[in-house]
């Protein structure tokens, strides 16, 4: 996948929450995780957390939006469920991203809406739990910026080369020398 991009949540009040995004985005290939003004003990998640995600990526803990430091050339992008958001399915993602998420029950501050350069929403009749929210976001990332086949026209996936031979390579190679061999030793038989 070209680029990179890191996730966040703003003011979140459950451990499980925390935990279950945090390893999803070590999983679907985070560049870095990120809280703003945390109301639970963040470093208590690290218990929970079997994929060792803190182990794997930079984490940050910023006290206030103003103490946030992305990336030059990163783009904020807020995920909240707002009329005039962007569907997912009709955003394109920026090659440098970092998605922030709300609390999970209320919305981004003022603050952070100040500072996003987009808002995308999940086309849903109502919001949805945090984590899962931020497993879709990453999902719709990695699918159109991955580097898949295109969907094709009928049920299924898409088709594959026929596979021509089962050996692996290096038994064909042992197969070609014996046969070499047989063919010189024959050479040699009927020559004498």
């Amino acid at each position: 996948m070209r680029g990179y991009f890191g996730v966040g949540v703003e003011g979140i009040t459950k451990e499980q929450n925390l935990g279950n995004l945090v390893r999803s985005a070590h999983a679907f290939g985070a560049s870095f995780f990120f809280v703003i003004r945390p109301e639970i003990d963040v470093h208590a998640v690290r218990v929970s957390d079997t994929s060792g995600a803190f182990d794997h990526m930079p984490f940050y803990v910023w006290e206030s939006v103003d103490d946030m430091v992305l990336p030059k050339g990163c783009q904020l992008v807020g995920v909240e469920f707002m009329e005039d958001s962007v569907e997912l399915p009709s955003f394109r993602h920026p090659t440098r991203a970092a998605y922030i998420l709300g609390p999970e029950m209320g919305d981004l501050s003022p603050e952070i809406m100040e500072k996003v350069d987009h808002i995308i929403k999940i086309p849903m009749k109502f919001c949805i739990n945090v984590g899962v929210a931020g497993a879709l976001t990453m999902y719709d990332r990695v699918i159109s910026m991955g580097r898949f086949p295109d969907r094709p026209v009928r049920p299924g996936g898409p088709e594959l080369e026929p596979m021509t031979d089962v050996m692996p390579e290096r038994h064909h190679r042992r197969r070609s020398r014996s046969a070499e061999k047989r063919k010189a030793n024959k050479a040699l038989q009927e020559g004498t």
